[in-house]
């Protein structure tokens, strides 16, 4: 079996995002809780909020020119980490 993944959310702490980090960071844990073996909240500037799976940025606010919607996010990491799982209404379009 493969090592469980790790998250890590870098928010921006002059933008007061840590809310929406530690929100989103419950949302993964609660989804994936025997793929994931850590979920980290780190702060940055900048207006930064990126995700990364495991060191990899999948998903960058500043990329995007948005923040991720949960269902999107769960789809990403999903699909590196757990192909074969069922995500139930965040899989329906």
């Amino acid at each position: 079996m493969a090592m469980p993944g790790r998250i890590e959310i870098e928010y921006c702490t002059q933008c007061r995002w840590l809310m929406r980090a530690a929100w989103m960071a419950q949302e993964l844990l609660t989804t994936f809780e025997t793929e994931l073996g850590e979920v980290a909240l780190i702060p940055g500037k900048g207006g930064v909020f990126d995700v990364r799976l495991d060191g990899v940025t999948i998903f960058s606010r500043k990329e995007q020119g948005r923040f991720p919607e949960s269902k999107e996010l769960k789809q990403l990491i999903r699909d590196r980490i757990a192909p074969d799982k069922d995500l139930g209404h965040s899989d329906r379009q």
